[in-house]
């Protein structure tokens, strides 16, 4: 996976630097350089990127209160030939510090610190969503906000908080293997249901908003023990 980054400094001989080791890093997409921080900020707000290499001792603004405009959330590796600011960069959470001038060597251990956050990152978010096909598309479709799944013959309703029910051409079985398998119960052979969603259990009914589901009696025994072990 490409990381896209730029770089600000407002030394152009520590771009090239970082132009030339980021050539030799298969996985780094140096997209562009400026030496003003007034343009970088202006890219970032048309183009968000992975990563921003930022030095810290400019006359125009000091990396660090460029930092705080950021117009999202990205990976910063701060570079500068003043050790003392090191403490204050890691108080932003940056992903690491390089103190000018540094090694080939040192920069690819940073980037590859780089490599292990955003594959952590991405692996995150990924957890959070469930892709499905649905209406000849790819439909996202946040895990949190999944009331309930009906099945029906060949066909899924995924019944959604404040969206429409989206309707899919896959079994339980198949979407159970999506599902967190901690947070979703099958409780009948037609439904499935999230544990954090359920508003209250009566006469082997589980409630959830306006919706009524059925437990099974082949479901019943494993659903309760789930739901005791909460109590």
């Amino acid at each position: 996976m490409m990381i896209k980054a730029i770089a600000l400094d407002d030394e152009p001989p520590a771009l090239a630097v970082l132009e030339n080791f980021c050539g030799k890093t298969p996985f780094i997409d140096l997209q562009k350089t400026f030496t003003k921080s007034d343009e970088a900020l202006k890219y970032l707000r048309k183009y968000p990127v992975d990563l921003l290499f930022l030095d810290i001792n400019m006359p125009s603004i000091t990396g660090i209160d460029f930092h705080k405009k950021l117009p999202h959330k990205i990976m910063v590796v701060f570079t500068t030939a003043y050790s003392e600011y090191a403490v204050e960069g890691f108080n932003l959470r940056a992903t690491d510090y390089l103190l000018k001038p540094f090694s080939f060597d040192r920069f690819s251990a940073s980037m590859e610190r780089v490599r292990e956050q955003h594959e952590l990152e991405n692996q995150n978010a990924a957890a959070n969503y469930l892709f499905i096909r649905a209406d000849y598309s790819l439909q996202k479709i946040p895990i949190a906000d999944i009331l309930f799944v009906e099945g029906l013959d060949d066909y899924l309703k995924i019944h959604i908080a404040g969206q429409r029910t989206v309707v899919a051409r896959m079994t339980m079985k198949a979407i159970l293997e999506k599902l967190p398998a901690t947070g979703f119960f099958r409780v009948h052979r037609s439904f499935i249901i999230p544990l954090a969603k359920i508003a209250r259990i009566r006469n082997k009914t589980v409630f959830i908003g306006e919706a009524e589901i059925p437990i099974s009696a082949s479901y019943e025994k494993d659903f309760l023990a789930a739901i005791r072990a909460l109590e």
